[in-house]
């Protein structure tokens, strides 16, 4: 039987999809003025998010797999408790300063003092810019001087490295391994208590070489055997893995982890789309050299509940896809695991995009809102992460190492666009069913705005600016100045996608770190419409994202 993406986002439309809204965020958007207004500036800033009870259908489950749930949550907390080091340092002692209880609480969700949603400005009194490197340099170190030592030491910018100074004031590189020697043996134990109780051998054999890992500071066999798992029911992403939050060289790893209960028979039927991988990349709106290397075919496409985040991916705006691992290596060897987060992803389409269409679409189109496009759409982002060069053309190494800082933006991106990209060209293949083209354009568009609010301290904030202001000047959006909502033009938008999909490839190909600069300057620019639209979201008590209540107390085990 071909399922589409139209019949299984409907499927899961009609069932519950294990998140459920807080209650006390159920006011009507005037009631949530009248509140703000009243509120003292922690309370108004945690009302920034609305909360989410993270559930799950643990009945699905043997008995094994819920004993094995709480180890893999304790394991996640040790990463929590080493982003924290990594994000800021003492955890307790900023905690502890906060007098506040909702200006602690905001502090807990950002993971610091820096409001993430808001360009990591500070919102604790007394307290300066958020340093470039976070804690993973020390912070009177000179990016110039940083580049200097790294022509001695290249583990200055390696992935699993801390920088300290030494007792002569010069720098030095400590391993993961002994920077977060505490944490990273609990966690390790905690897998392979976990591994010990694991029914799937795949499952059992990545757990034990994730917590090797750990130790070792070497991932590679560990991603391996996680791209190797194919009939797990569980699953968790843990240790060093994203860059984001090192906006000095996007050199370091941040520690995270998510604890996550597989839906087997949808990751089934989204597995197919991994094959036409190839046909697309050589489809790709760019010249030939900028698609010569082939996506790996191993990729898996699977569907989660997610029950635990931690770590870099709880900070601020939460992920609702995985598209790992990181390492190109890996990527070409046997492609990359995209994984869909399905409760987390149906909270954000109900609480924030579908609110948010609703004061930013053209009311003629908010039909074209659709979850079957959200979903599509957020699929193929990560599916479209495959897609492009790893490694630039002049030989400056990976794309992620030329161009540093800005590595990540480009990639989100490149993700969302080749996304878009793939989901037009299946669609003309006829391989999505009979669900208008328009849902996923009109709901892209509407993602914009929702992306656009993480701010540009975010890759993903960045990308979508950039992305608005490119499309706003080659028309494939207008917007009515008396509303201020915007209609999608099909055609330009199409015209829009291809463009832009050609040069971020050859941006990235080139590995011009200066050319990538000029581009982010020129289009991460929120211009004064775009500001006033996005202020008329906060005014109607629109959230920006989402908090959590998860953990084993919300889990019925």
């Amino acid at each position: 039987m071909r399922y589409t993406i139209s019949t299984l986002a409907v499927a899961v439309g009609l069932v519950a999809l294990g998140c459920q809204p807080a209650t006390d965020h159920d006011a009507t958007a005037a009631d949530g003025d009248a509140e703000m207004a009243a509120a003292s500036p922690g309370e108004a800033l945690v009302g920034k998010y609305t909360t989410v009870r993270l559930t799950t259908d643990t009945s699905l489950l043997s008995d094994a797999e819920k004993q094995m749930i709480p180890l893999l949550i304790e394991a996640a907390q040790a990463m929590d408790d080493a982003f924290w080091m990594q994000a800021y340092g003492d955890k307790e002692a900023l905690l502890s300063s906060i007098e506040d209880d909702a200006l602690r609480r905001f502090a807990e969700i950002n993971y610091g003092p820096w409001d993430r949603l808001e360009d990591n400005q500070p919102f604790v009194p007394g307290v300066g810019p958020k340093p470039d490197g976070a804690n993973f340099y020390p912070q009177d170190a000179s990016k110039e001087a940083l580049e200097e030592a790294a022509q001695a030491d290249d583990a200055i910018k390696g992935l699993y490295t801390m920088v300290h100074r030494d007792t002569e004031g010069g720098l030095m590189t400590v391993p993961y391994s002994e920077a977060f020697a505490d944490q990273y043996q609990l966690a390790a134990d905690r897998l392979r208590s976990a591994a010990a109780l694991a029914e799937d051998a795949g499952l059992r054999r990545y757990l034990e070489l994730r917590a090797d890992a750990l130790l070792s500071d070497d991932y590679y066999a560990s991603d391996m055997a996680w791209m190797e798992m194919k009939d797990n029911g569980l699953d968790v992403v843990i240790g060093p893995i994203e860059t984001y939050e090192d906006k000095i060289f996007g050199a370091k790893a941040a520690n995270e982890a998510y604890v996550l209960v597989k839906d087997k028979e949808w990751s089934g039927r989204l597995a197919r789309y991994a094959a036409m991988l190839p046909d697309l990349q050589r489809g790709l709106p760019v010249a030939d050299a900028y698609k010569t290397e082939t996506p790996g075919t191993d990729s898996d496409l699977n569907a989660y509940d997610v029950v635990y985040y931690a770590g870099d991916c709880n900070a601020g705006s939460k992920t609702i896809a995985i598209n790992l691992p990181n390492d190109e290596q890996v990527q070409l060897a046997k492609g990359s695991r995209r994984l869909q987060l399905k409760n987390a992803m149906r909270a954000k389409f109900d609480e924030i995009l579908m609110p948010l269409a609703a004061e930013l679409i053209a009311e003629d189109q908010r039909s074209h809102i659709t979850f079957d496009a959200f979903f599509a759409n957020t699929m193929f982002h990560e599916v479209a992460h495959g897609l492009g060069i790893k490694n630039t053309l002049n030989g400056n190494g990976t794309v992620r190492q030329a161009l540093a800082e800005h590595a990540s933006a480009l990639e989100e991106g490149k993700a969302d666009v080749l996304g878009l990209y793939m989901v037009t060209a299946l669609h003309g293949q006829g391989e999505l069913g009979e669900a208008e083209l328009m849902d996923n354009y009109v709901t892209f568009l509407a993602s914009i705005f929702r992306s656009i609010r993480f701010g540009s301290a975010s890759a993903h904030g960045t990308a979508n600016l950039i992305r608005f202001n490119f499309f706003a000047e080659m028309g494939a959006f207008s917007r009515d100045q008396t509303s201020g909502q915007y209609r999608v033009d099909f055609d330009k938008m199409q015209v829009a996608m291809n463009a832009l999909s050609e040069r971020i490839l050859v941006l990235q190909g080139d590995g011009d770190h200066g050319a990538v600069g000029a581009f982010v300057e020129q289009y991460a620019v929120e211009g004064d419409a775009l500001r006033g639209d996005l202020d008329r979201l906060a005014a109607a008590g629109i959230p920006v994202d989402v908090v959590f209540e998860q953990g084993v107390d919300v889990l019925d085990l």
